[in-house]
């Protein structure tokens, strides 16, 4: 169905709006032409920059970057020791990859409800899904909010399991004073370019834990190390290098990693942006009854990746569908995140079945992000502001 002939008129924008956008800006063009220029591109000295650097953003000991958020990940849980016939908690509303990095090590994801407030899982649903095969958990900072850390910590000390924190959307994020990344027992990074900061793809583990550090970074190269101490056949002769472990070429390029030093650089900038657009839409969506906004936890002081709005069935005529669909019309292009995981037809292969979580099940029906990004114009906030007044009015009950 037209959507301009049921609203009649030209829509708001002339152009299109994404929910989200990289900002690459001269001089992050600049360091990345200087590293192609240089006589190393991959595993070359920014690499090792750009660790350092991380741990001075997220305060953690150590940092290892790899390809891609979802390397990240895979290496965090192998790590963590995850195997056949173990379960890990995940939370529900995420992408798949927190999930599929459990069953890349054969180990069984659980589903965790989230709070119906924040979106980020809930501790006393993590608690309700413990059993004797539990392992771990890996929480999700959803849209940059960071998770119940206190809570999280206390079910791990109690029941001996590793936590591993997702905060692809949380780069910048603190939590009680403390950046995320270095609280939980390890934290896993994405550099997308829908991220606040980007390397055009890119990953990053961080940890305080030494022996996890080491073995992170055995497995980001194919389990090959030049520590002697690592070795089965240690000598110092300079060209030897061992496997002694099945590892993976989850390398970052050294012009990646001069293009997220530049970047990382701007990170107060951009948070400070974002948390301005997100005051001005928590200020006017709040005073709509038709929607719903996103709680935040007095701990999280959020650098905001994802700005959600969730549709009120009791204010409104309409399904997520048809509300999503006339924001489209009207070039404000939103996105939904995320159908629960184990909603996904791969998952219902393996027995999962709906209704494991409700409240992550009724977010999925009424939810979608809206644009949200650093380098949104005031009048691009603006357009976006009349875009989801234009369409509640029309479907108000």
């Amino acid at each position: 169905m037209d959507k301009l002939a049921v609203f009649g008129g030209e829509p708001v924008r002339k152009a299109p709006i994404y929910y989200g956008r990289q900002c690459i800006e001269q001089d992050d063009i600049d360091a990345v032409a200087e590293t192609l220029r240089g006589d190393l591109i991959t595993c070359g000295p920014r690499v090792e920059t750009l660790e350092k650097k991380l741990c001075e953003v997220t305060g953690a000991k150590y940092a290892v970057v790899v390809a891609n958020g979802t390397a990240a990940l895979h290496l965090a849980a192998l790590a963590a020791g995850f195997k056949e016939g173990d379960e890990v908690i995940v939370s529900s509303i995420t992408f798949a990859a927190s999930a599929n990095c459990v069953l890349y090590c054969g180990a069984r994801p659980v589903f965790a409800d989230i709070n119906p407030d924040t979106y980020n899982i809930d501790p006393a649903d993590v608690e309700k899904k413990i059993t004797p095969r539990t392992r771990g958990i890996v929480a999700v900072d959803f849209t940059g909010q960071s998770v119940e850390h206190d809570a999280l910590r206390r079910i791990c000390r109690e029941h001996n399991l590793i936590l591993i924190e997702d905060a692809a959307h949380a780069i910048g994020t603190r939590y009680n004073g403390k950046p995320i990344g270095s609280i939980a027992d390890m934290t896993c990074f994405s550099f997308h370019p829908v991220k606040t900061v980007t390397g055009g793809e890119g990953g990053a583990v961080t940890t305080d834990d030494y022996s996890l550090y080491r073995k992170l970074m055995r497995l980001r190269t194919h389990g090959i190390t030049r520590n002697q101490d690592e070795m089965v056949h240690p000598t110092d002769a300079m060209w030897y290098n061992e496997q002694v472990e099945l590892g993976f070429n989850y390398r970052m390029t050294d012009f990646q990693a001069a293009l997220l030093l530049s970047q990382l650089g701007k990170l107060p900038r951009f948070s400070a942006r974002r948390k301005e657009i997100m005051k001005i839409y928590d200020r006017v969506f709040s005073e709509m009854p038709e929607i719903i906004v996103q709680k935040e936890i007095p701990e999280s002081d959020t650098t905001r990746h994802l700005y959600v709005i969730r549709l009120n069935p009791e204010r409104l005529t309409c399904t997520r569908r048809q509300f999503f669909d006339a924001l489209y019309a009207e070039n404000v292009c939103p996105q939904v995140h995320y159908l629960p995981v184990y909603l996904h037809s791969y998952y219902e292969k393996l027995g999962y079945e709906k209704g494991l979580c409700p409240n992550a099940e009724e977010y999925y029906e009424w939810s979608m992000s809206i644009p949200f990004y650093y380098s949104m114009t005031d009048d691009e906030v603006e357009d976006t502001i009349r875009a989801v007044k234009k369409v509640t009015e029309y479907y108000r009950k």
